[in-house]
């Protein structure tokens, strides 16, 4: 993924914004200012100009940055840079946090999906690690960020919750965490009627995956993520549109094994839990209506509004099971409303906490690692959408407003109040090609979470 070391083949990228070029002319030979402006090059963002000795080598590359710094702004050279097998170095001081950003985005940029393409994708060119960089902590990250890019884009014939599962019992395997899995009608059996009801109708059963790791001493802290590996919206049907990238759905699942796998590869002090509830929302004769009344876990019964509002339903099984255990910090990851994604686009997932300075915190994470997120508000006068005439709640508000904030207080109905615990409501896909971001599956939210829980419990 690296080159640890920089050899006398190995290219240095000089990289500016508008503003530095004229310091830097200044101190150039004749030679390179005549090339420089013979090129054009001016240090707009992503401009990029190729250098060449008296024998027409290669003797250093020019590329334009923003203003503000930023992830992913040498994330597209990888694909761009002529073949040098003795890589490629930033031939700029930097600080250790930006030397990691850097070093991580380069890597975010080597990402492409071509598993079911005949032609792959060509050789990447390779970044000589900066001196300062943590080059473990980095990969580490990368790793987390391709396992959740890789479960949303993998399309749902080969990710159907069996396939979920195999992938995360293949992580639990890695780290030699224990696991348990409970699957079709045993889900009635052990009290989980919830996501028994939403799975049913699907030919895959529907199951909870449960895994555990860390020493039982340290802190607790539990991931649970939604794993819907397709909806069709059940009975109440999405459109063709709507539907079409609904393999993403299982985006919250995903995002809890990235996350988990920073945590364990990272050795935190923590006793880490994590939960998803997998099915798939399929039609079928014993789908359920809208106007059932189901039951859950917590012993709660929720009126049927919409069966297209069912990531909240499987959620309550497990959040409610993840509050028995009375972890230190709760965390949920869901591809939940679509209200989310209008308030805040697909890029900055909304976030809701039951504990202010877990909140402060966690939006202070999203700043220091550039992975932003923001607060919505708990409005608890906003549950007044959910009541019910026939049951204790409804599972949608139907009135068309605050869809995001009234999904996170159902959601709150059925944790332990007194656990300090997010729900981070992430959008799971990049509608967009951008540098170092292809079209397909994204993980947001997972750095700043690794951050605040490496911050909260150290290692």
């Amino acid at each position: 993924m690296f080159i640890n070391k920089k050899t006398k083949n190995s290219l240095p990228i000089q990289a500016m914004n508008h503003k530095d070029l004229p310091k830097w002319l200044k101190n150039q030979d004749d030679v390179t200012k005549k090339q420089v402006d013979s090129l054009d090059f001016t240090g707009i963002p992503g401009e990029l100009s190729i250098l060449t000795d008296d024998k027409g080598n290669i003797s250093q590359i020019l590329f334009g940055l923003s203003d503000n710094e930023d992830i992913y702004d040498f994330a597209s050279l990888p694909d761009l840079l002529p073949e040098n097998k003795d890589g490629y170095y930033i031939d700029t001081k930097m600080s250790k946090s930006r030397a990691e950003e850097v070093a991580l985005g380069w890597l975010l940029g080597t990402y492409r999906f071509d598993n079911y393409k005949s032609n792959k994708t060509g050789k990447m060119q390779e970044l000589v690690i900066p001196d300062n960089a943590n080059k473990d902590d980095v990969i580490n990250a990368a790793k987390a960020v391709f396992m959740v890019r890789d479960l949303i884009n993998t399309p749902t014939n080969d990710m159907s919750p069996a396939d979920l599962e195999k992938a995360a019992l293949k992580l639990a395997k890695e780290f030699n965490a224990k696991s348990c899995v409970v699957t079709g009608d045993d889900l009635l059996k052990y009290n989980y009627p919830s996501i028994h009801a939403v799975g049913r109708a699907s030919e895959t059963e529907p199951r909870l995956i449960d895994i555990v790791w860390g020493n039982e001493d340290a802190p607790k802290v539990t991931l649970i993520g939604k794993g819907v590996c397709f909806d069709t919206g059940g009975l109440n049907i999405k459109p063709g549109n709507g539907m079409r990238n609904m393999k993403k759905d299982m985006g919250g699942a995903a995002h809890v094994l990235g996350l988990a796998h920073m945590i364990m590869a990272a050795k935190l002090n923590v006793r880490l839990r994590v939960l998803i509830p997998a099915v798939e929302n399929s039609i079928s004769d014993n789908a359920m209506r809208p106007g059932d009344v189901l039951d859950t876990r917590k012993g709660l019964t929720i009126e049927v509004d919409n069966t297209d509002a069912e990531g909240r339903l499987i959620l309550s099984d497990a959040l409610t099971l993840a509050s028995e255990d009375k972890p230190d910090l709760m965390i949920d990851f869901a591809t939940l409303t679509g209200a989310a994604r209008v308030a805040m686009g697909p890029e900055i997932p909304p976030f809701m906490s039951n504990d202010k300075k877990l909140a402060q915190d966690f939006m202070k994470s999203g700043e220091d690692t550039k992975d932003l997120v923001w607060e919505l508000p708990l409005h608890a006068n906003y549950l007044k959408y959910l009541n019910s005439e026939v049951a204790d709640y409804k599972n949608s508000g139907g009135a068309g407003m605050a869809g995001a904030i009234t999904a996170g207080l159902f959601l709150q109905e059925f944790i332990d109040k007194k656990i300090p615990w997010l729900h981070i409501d992430t959008f799971g896909w990049n509608p967009d090609k951008k540098a170092g971001r292809t079209v397909g599956g994204e993980a947001y939210g997972i750095l700043a979470s690794f951050d605040l829980i490496k911050k909260k419990f150290g290692k």
